[in-house]
């Protein structure tokens, strides 16, 4: 996806326009070519433009819903961070494998939140009941929150709301490289940038409307130099011809763009390739044609804490990934913080 996200298709909850995001967003989208539709709940988002369930998957991508987060409770997000904290669900990428293939199958638009006060007033508590010890919260669990934030700034607002706060720092990841606008936010390092990057051969075949790998590598390049922490994701870890020129050259580029002074303060997450029977029925019906190996015969499987359990990748092929992934890190990177491969 070289150019930001622009939805085609707008819905608007009732009490949304009570918000001034809400009626800036309004504003913005009746100057653009964008069809706006008022409706009684983000539940009632029904009928779809389309002629069957592949083409309404598609338009439901390009719909956003603009609604109030009506639950301020907050759910944890272990391992990378104490709270998730909902400025948004969904997203406009189209990744083969994603978590919220299954979580969201039934409602794949995307919904951004207009009371963000209220959302960074629920984090401020949160905080004080922890404080002094750290609380992190995590932006990214439900959606590619970068992916939308051209329109909404709620991701800047939030990382100068945190760059002010005492207790509390934040955190998210992106497969998108439009971050311009994210540069000249006063973090104060209380936010860490994080970017998913994977082998170019997974990003070309199982992540289309995303950004290229080279334009998300010049975009963490940008966030470095800005000052802000930095990581990154590399998920799924996916076995395919290749992998290892794969994921060197990954490495090796990623060594390339990065100065110096970021490469002092670097985590990395590494996460293989696993998938659950609920999620291969949803994948092989909104990408019929997809290349993605889902043979449950080639895995193990290991039990979820939900009763679901997931197929993962053989233990000696899971041992040759670490291998290999943990020397190009160590290689490059050094002074990196691993912060665990699942």
């Amino acid at each position: 996806m070289k150019k930001p996200f622009n939805p085609k298709l707008v819905y608007f909850e009732p009490g949304a326009l009570e918000y001034p995001l809400g009626q800036q967003l309004l504003e913005k989208f009746k100057q653009q070519d964008v069809e706006i539709r008022t409706t009684t709940s983000h539940n009632q988002v029904r009928n779809l433009p389309g002629d069957n369930d592949f083409q309404r998957y598609r338009v439901a991508k390009s719909t956003l819903v603009v609604g109030i987060r009506k639950t301020l409770k907050f759910d944890t997000s272990k391992p990378s961070a104490e709270y998730a904290i909902p400025f948004a669900t969904g997203c406009m990428g189209h990744c083969h494998y994603c978590y919220l293939q299954t979580t969201m199958g039934s409602k794949p638009y995307i919904r951004t939140y207009v009371n963000v006060d209220e959302i960074l007033g629920a984090a401020d508590q949160y905080m004080l009941e922890r404080a002094p010890e750290m609380t992190r919260f995590e932006a990214s669990c439900t959606s590619d929150i970068v992916g939308i934030d051209h329109l909404t700034h709620t991701l800047k607002r939030a990382i100068e709301h945190f760059g002010k706060s005492e207790f509390g720092k934040l955190r998210f990841v992106t497969k998108f490289h439009h971050v311009d606008h994210l540069l000249d936010a006063e973090h104060n390092g209380r936010t860490r940038f994080r970017f998913s990057v994977n082998a170019d051969y997974v990003i070309r075949n199982f992540e289309p409307g995303t950004s290229p790998l080279e334009k998300r590598i010049e975009a963490a390049g940008k966030v470095a130099r800005a000052g802000y922490p930095l990581g990154f994701i590399v998920a799924p870890i996916y076995l395919h011809e290749g992998w290892k020129e794969g994921y060197l050259h990954m490495f090796e580029k990623l060594n390339e763009e990065l100065p110096e002074e970021a490469k002092k303060d670097l985590t990395f997450e590494f996460i293989q390739h696993r998938f659950t029977k609920p999620a291969k029925r949803v994948i092989e019906k909104n990408y019929p044609m997809t290349k993605l190996e889902l043979d449950e015969e080639k895995r193990r499987y290991k039990w979820g804490k939900y009763g679901i359990g997931k197929y993962i990748y053989q233990k000696e092929e899971e041992e040759d990934l670490k291998t290999h992934l943990y020397g190009y890190m160590e290689k490059y990177f050094p002074d990196a913080k691993l912060e665990y491969f699942t």
